[in-house]
């Protein structure tokens, strides 16, 4: 119990340390939005008057997908901190504390996780500013299940940022995941859309569950199987991405 007590308090102020120093970096929060914004704008009117293959309009469409792309790229990106972080002496001042290694980890993608509800928060009211109706307990749910993302996201980032040495040598191998994932889930057009072939090889992908289960969530369908079977997939994703992430920063030395 003790023990557990420790980590939740290292956790805190791990957490407390890494968010305020995100609120002194305010333009950092604004860029990222920028492409969901872009979309917004630029695409969405695009999308009205398409058929979509699924229930619900665009924006119903296109706001759930946005809300998993800003997890997607944000909490991939995580470890950049971590790396320079390394770089500047940070990581080797923080090796010789008594804080958990775990808590200097939870504490990290705890912040992540908040930054990505405050953004995705913005971006369905700018949606609702655009024509965007769904239910708040829809949105909700589609808020918990895309922290949930960032968290798993952000635990592999870290961990994966502690082993390299370079931004060049992360950014690679981050950008050559994303793109596919973003791709082959769905984010911007439904699956449906897809030619048979792509729309199989799209089932591979775990982010294609969990985008469907938000849409499911944005049209008020809560007993729908792509929102249980998003909710799962998002579930097994997150325990086994925090759990892999924990051992591989904890063997790096953090």
């Amino acid at each position: 119990m003790s023990s557990l007590s420790s980590v939740l308090s290292d956790t805190g102020l791990v957490y407390s340390r890494y968010l305020r120093q995100t609120l002194r970096s305010r333009i950092s929060m604004l860029f990222g939005l920028l492409q969901p914004m872009l979309f917004l704008a630029f695409f969405g009117p695009l999308l009205e008057d398409v058929p979509l293959g699924g229930e619900g309009d665009s924006w119903q469409t296109l706001v759930p997908g946005l809300l998993v792309q800003l997890g997607l790229f944000g909490a991939a990106f995580a470890g950049f901190g971590i790396i320079m972080e390394k770089q500047l002496g940070i990581v080797e001042r923080m090796r010789v504390t008594p804080l958990s290694r775990l808590a200097l980890l939870l504490g990290r993608v705890l912040r992540d996780a908040t930054v990505l509800l405050v953004q995705s928060l913005i971006v369905v009211l700018a949606g609702t500013a655009f024509g965007l109706r769904a239910p708040v307990l829809g949105v909700l749910i589609s808020f918990v299940l895309v922290a949930a993302l960032a968290i798993s996201l952000a635990s592999l980032s870290c961990a994966f940022a502690m082993r390299v040495n370079t931004i060049q040598e992360f950014a690679p191998v981050v950008n050559s995941i994303n793109l596919p994932a973003m791709l082959l889930s769905g984010i911007l057009l439904p699956m449906a859309l897809a030619p048979t072939w792509l729309d199989v090889v799209s089932h591979f992908v775990p982010l294609r569950y969990l985008v469907d289960g938000v849409r499911a969530a944005f049209v008020g369908d809560y007993g729908d199987g792509s929102l249980a079977l998003g909710a799962a997939v998002t579930a097994a994703l997150t325990v086994v991405s925090v759990t892999l992430g924990t051992q591989l920063f904890r063997k790096a030395g953090a």
